[in-house]
């Protein structure tokens, strides 16, 4: 089966009648777990996005309470959950004002979790690859709000320096 077009899906949802396109959207909202969270954020917690990203770093300090530093790769595997958590709710919003911020959070969470990242590689690894993703979205913002997460990510980046010199 061949998936239609972004335009041609566009255009028939257009020349729906209003319940037809309720009966669709129900049933989207039914097929995937995926597609019922999208729907809830786009008409629920769209428009209070500070909210939303409250309640997503919230969610992510929960993930990360569990992280046990000396163990390192339980802790491993919790700070992928945390990032897998982040980057859902990235997609989610499709705004790279909450992807500077969410990866922020994730990378300040990692920092103050114990975990000695002089001795861990993966996790730095890890850190950096979020660093670059944070300043490509700074690079994709406007002007007035890249200055005050330049600054953060300028400050993060310090912090990650000094546990990569351990490394070696």
């Amino acid at each position: 089966m061949r998936s239609a077009s972004v335009k041609e899906i566009r255009d028939e949802l257009a020349a729906l009648p209003h319940k037809e396109l309720m009966a669709l959207l129900q049933r989207l909202a039914r097929f995937k777990k995926e597609n019922k969270e999208l729907l809830t954020f786009l008409l629920f917690e769209s428009q209070d996005l500070d909210g939303y990203l409250t309640s997503v770093r919230q969610e992510m300090l929960e993930g990360m309470l569990d992280i046990r530093p000396r163990q390192s790769w339980l802790a491993k595997k919790t700070i992928r959950k945390t990032l897998r958590i982040a980057m859902k709710h990235i997609r989610l919003s499709a705004s790279r004002q909450a992807e500077a911020d969410l990866l922020l959070h994730f990378l300040r969470l990692v920092i103050d979790s114990g975990i000695d990242l002089g001795t861990n590689p993966v996790v730095l690894n890890l850190c950096h690859t979020q660093l670059r993703k944070i300043d490509a979205a700074i690079e994709a913002m406007h002007e007035d709000l890249q200055f005050e997460y330049r600054m953060e990510s300028e400050q993060i980046a310090i912090r990650l320096t000094v546990s990569d010199r351990r490394l070696r």
